[in-house]
This record gives structure tokens, sequence and C-alpha cells, in this order.
């Protein structure tokens, strides 16, 4: 609290800022969970898509990243990570064709996942076609119901089987995604959730070895499940995205402390009324998103405080209402002049890092680096 460094203020708004230290604690918070419970990590990259912040978290001891899409997947590829799950289902021929021929010219281990005849044969041919061989994931949907197969479906097994029986595809095991921890009411829900997830993927992996077929991993994977849970019997390997910047997710779930937040948006009081404070930070910066997976369960669409009073209590504010360029700050019983600076805690860090190009990095209040957001809107 007080005053606000100049390389702050020489700042143009809006901009993101990430705090160096909260990153380092983030980071090693996750890993220590996943060395103490004998997991790997293999950390989400979409939370971030940076290659300074991917480096952080292989050189603090993760074994490889995940990614969503393949062109986000390439951008670190091609930048010397060596080990990628690219944890979305692909069943597009071009796509996989420009994904594994990437994979195989910088020798990545490239892992994907399936819930589909379709997937498998789209993955197998592209596979032969560049002599490359992958590993393959089964994805099991665990309570989310947005991809995967339910543990009961009738065709589980013999699709792990045509996976088996392509001579480029290497069957490695289960993979999940609680994502509906995030809409939970409070850490012991959320933990609930990890516990079913876990149990759902014990009971797969036993019917897949009742069949003769070796599951050597396990792989899960939310920010919120890693945080609560009390077990990791047969996981062999965490994923989680968000954990790296943190957000009002959960914050709410009381997992975590205000100050471990390392994400917030710098804007500008650019104009105010009887009832707002109107920032430079609106749909394009902030997103309308109130929850991950469009979970609902927060007020507005971030916390707002005056920079020099970053994380005061009595000078928070909400961002009521959103445009596209501006952002509506309900007021409270202080003022702000027009012209002076806000610092915004997101609800959803995730989607506001792919709004913009560039981090500015802090240490002790200071910008000393800016870093770019590489892979920003590699959809594809």
């Amino acid at each position: 609290m007080g005053q606000i460094d100049q390389s702050l203020l020489d700042l143009e708004t809006p901009h993101i800022l990430l705090d160096q230290d909260r990153l380092a604690a983030n980071i090693h918070l996750i890993q220590n969970i996943g060395d103490t419970r004998g997991v790997n990590v293999r950390p989400h990259i979409k939370t971030h898509k940076c290659l300074e912040l991917a480096r952080q978290q292989i050189d603090a001891g993760a074994v490889g990243i995940t990614s969503s899409k393949p062109d986000e997947a390439l951008v670190f590829i091609n930048n010397g990570i060596r080990s990628v799950t690219v944890a979305y289902p692909l069943v597009v021929a071009s796509k996989l064709d420009r994904l594994i021929a990437g994979a195989r010219s910088n020798d990545v281990d490239l892992r994907l996942i399936v819930d589909s005849e379709v997937g498998v044969k789209a993955i197998a041919q592209a596979a032969e076609q560049h002599r490359k061989q992958i590993s393959i994931f089964l994805k099991i949907d665990v309570g989310l119901h947005r991809c995967g197969l339910k543990e009961d479906a009738p065709g589980l097994v013999g699709l792990v089987q045509k996976v088996i029986q392509e001579p480029c595809l290497t069957f490695v095991g289960l993979l999940s995604h609680a994502g509906h921890t995030y809409g939970a009411d409070d850490a012991d829900a959320a933990r609930k959730v990890t516990q079913e997830e876990c149990e759902i993927m014990m009971r797969v992996r036993k019917k897949l070895e009742a069949n003769g077929i070796e599951v050597p991993e396990v792989s899960v994977g939310s920010t919120p499940g890693t945080l609560v849970s009390d077990s990791y019997d047969g996981i062999t390997e965490i994923r989680p995205g968000n954990y790296i910047f943190m957000d009002r997710m959960p914050l709410r779930l009381k997992i975590i402390e205000l100050n471990q937040i390392a994400l917030s948006v710098l804007a500008t009081v650019v104009s105010q009324n009887s009832d707002y404070f109107i920032v430079d930070a609106g749909s394009k910066t902030l997103s309308s998103d109130q929850g991950a997976h469009g979970m609902p369960g927060m007020e507005g669409f971030g916390l707002a405080y005056p920079a020099d009073r970053f994380e005061d209590e009595d000078r928070e504010m909400i961002v009521v209402r959103l445009s596209e360029e501006h952002g509506f700050v309900a007021r409270k019983d202080f003022d702000l002049a027009t012209g002076s600076k806000v610092r915004l805690v997101p609800n959803h860090s995730c989607v506001v890092a792919n709004l913009l190009d560039t981090y500015a990095v802090l240490k002790d209040g200071q910008v000393t680096e800016q870093w770019d957001v590489v892979a920003r809107g590699q959809v594809h």
C-alpha cells in the first residue's frame, strides 16, 4: 500500500501484471504436492501460454506440459519442451499432420487422448504417415460431461483394444479432468468430487486389467482438485493449470488466500458518474466469464482496488458490468480521480491471459521484465 512505482505508472493500460514471487510460490506449492505424493506434475499451459513460465515449471520439476490445441502445443514443441500431452480429442487430419510432424522433427514425446474410434483411426493414420510412435490415453468422463467415455460405456474396452492393435500407437493409460470442482460450493464439496474422480478411474483401471490390458498411467487434473485432495492412491500424474496464477475461483472455494493470486490487471479510470468508476478494461480484457466451464458462483467480473491500495479490504470494489472496452466498477464511500490507476483481480485468469499480448512482471512492486504470451490465439 502507498506509493506506486513509476514503472507501473508508465505502463499503458490495460496491462496484465504478474507477481514473480507469487508465481514462484505457486509453482513450488504444486510441485511439492507432486513430490510428496509421488506423482508427476504436468501443468496445463493453456493458463499462461508463455515460454518463460513453462520453463520455470519444468525447472521446478514438471515432467512436461499439457496443452489444449495442436497449434498451442507446437509453440512449445518448437521451443524446447520435450514431452507434451494434448488433452483434447483430435479428429481432424490436417491438425494431426502438423502436430505429429512437429513432434517427430523435434524428437518430442507426444501424448494424445481418444474417446472415439474416429479419433483412434485419425491419429493412427497420421502417426503411420510420419513414422512416429504416439502415446495414447483413454479420456474418461468423471462428471463434467464434456468429453470422454463414461465408466460403463459398452465400447470402452473395445476402444482400448483398437488402440493396442495399431502399430504406431501405444496405450499408456487413463486421463480425466474433474472440471466440475470449480462449481463446488466449498472445499469439502470439491474434495468429494476429486475422491469420486479417483474411484471412477480405479474402477476403469480394474476393468481394463481384468481384460488383460496394462494401465501404466492414470492422469488427473484440476487446480481445486489438486489443492484439496486427500489421496492419490493409484494416480501417477496431476495436470493442474490455473494454479500458477490463481484467481477468484479457488478464492471463492476458500482453498487459497487473496495474496496467492499472482495475476492482476492494471487499468485506468477513464470516466466516472454517481454509480460507477469506468475503467479501460472491458470484456475484451477481463472476459465476461463468471466461472470456469460457464459455471456461475461469483458476484461481478472481478475485484478492483486503487493501485496504491491493492488488496486493501477497505478499498475493495466489484466490477459489476462490462461492455467490450469498458468496465463498470461500483463506487463505494471514497473517491478516485479520473486518470488514476486501479488493479483488478479477474474471475478467471486463464481467459485473461489469452486476451492480451504481454505480461509485465513485477518484483518488489517494480516492473522488471515483459514476457510475451507467445501462444495467444492458437486455437486450432
